[in-house]
């Protein structure tokens, strides 16, 4: 890979991607619509010569084409709120990829597991049927359908789906993201979900290290990639680590459907989640078995480990910003 654009970069997952590439020693383009953010991720990577920053609207073709110079690939790690995924998320799509399409770039499409719908089978594998049964879930196949369709005659593109994740560049797009930014502040944190059920999580960090190990194999292009997690855990276990790190004693409160219908008549997108809850009562598990069969060992930070890490980082953020 000879230069790369990543489009969000300042979000959970394309922070996480930008921090890989710069770490290979990739040149890369980080593209987004706020220059402060952009500017503080170039600072936590300590200013890097063969990183560049580039501000514009993903939803223009035009100023992902403008940036995008000598790029071979194209991260597409942009991502809409909750609440407003069905008006805009493929308007976005569709954006990058008649930008990558211009350009002739191939592209990396970074989504989710809602297309999957309802589990059939344990491990989930890339094969494994996408008969999504929420709002949200059709709105996901349609965008994946997008990306992988024949208009688009010059870009190559692939999808990964990540299960939820956390890590020091996770925000509150990601369901732990606040839970553990909370904990660390040391104050009244909520869980979404069941906190009784084990569940898949993924440290972004391994997921951006397999992503971009995809990404630069020539053959991975033209196909759908899991980033699984390692292995599954109970939100009071994940609570009982967090503590346990952060030293804070406070509650973490499960949020069920009635609490985040309650708080969807205030906080839209609160209320937007309650669909999706399925996935803390019957969660999935992402196979790794293409990963490990065609491109190498998937990464295994333990929870522990991982968690730590983004206690730290959240404390770091905190003192950082008072």
């Amino acid at each position: 890979m000879k230069k790369a654009i990543v489009v969000g970069a300042s979000g959970g997952t394309g922070a996480a991607i930008t921090e890989e590439l710069v770490k290979r020693g990739i040149p890369v383009i980080a593209f987004g619509r706020s220059r402060s953010k952009l500017e503080s991720l170039a600072g936590s990577l300590g200013y890097p010569a063969h990183l560049s920053l580039a501000v514009g609207n993903a939803f223009n073709p035009e100023d992902i084409v403008s940036a995008a110079a000598d790029a071979e690939v194209l991260f597409h790690c942009a991502n809409v709120p909750y609440h407003e995924m069905e008006r805009q998320l493929i308007p976005l799509g569709e954006a990058v990829l008649e930008a990558a399409d211009r350009l002739g770039l191939k592209v990396v499409a970074v989504d989710g597991i809602y297309p999957y719908g309802r589990r059939q089978a344990t491990p989930v594998t890339e094969e494994h049927p996408k008969q999504p049964h929420t709002r949200k879930g059709r709105i996901r196949l349609a965008f994946g359908e997008m990306v992988m369709g024949s208009r688009w005659s010059r870009a190559r593109a692939l999808i990964v789906r990540l299960p939820d994740y956390y890590g020091p560049t996770a925000n509150e797009a990601s369901y732990l993201g606040s839970t553990l930014a909370a904990v660390a502040a040391g104050k009244l944190a909520f869980f979404i979900g069941n906190m009784r059920v084990p569940r898949e999580y993924v440290y972004l960090p391994d997921a951006a290290h397999m992503i971009v190990n995809i990404a630069q194999r020539d053959q991975s292009y033209g196909q759908e990639w899991n980033i699984p997690g390692n292995g599954a855990i109970s939100g009071k276990e994940l609570v009982r680590i967090a503590r346990r790190a952060s030293g804070s004693k406070l509650p973490v409160i499960p949020l069920g459907r009635a609490s985040l219908s309650l708080l969807g008549r205030f906080v839209p997108v609160m209320g937007e989640i309650v669909e999706m809850l399925y996935l803390t009562e019957e969660p999935l598990r992402l196979s790794g078995g293409k990963y490990e069969r065609l491109i190498g060992a998937i990464p295994g930070t333990s929870y522990e480990e991982g968690i730590a890490a983004t206690i730290r980082s959240s404390f770091h953020n905190q003192y950082v910003r008072s």
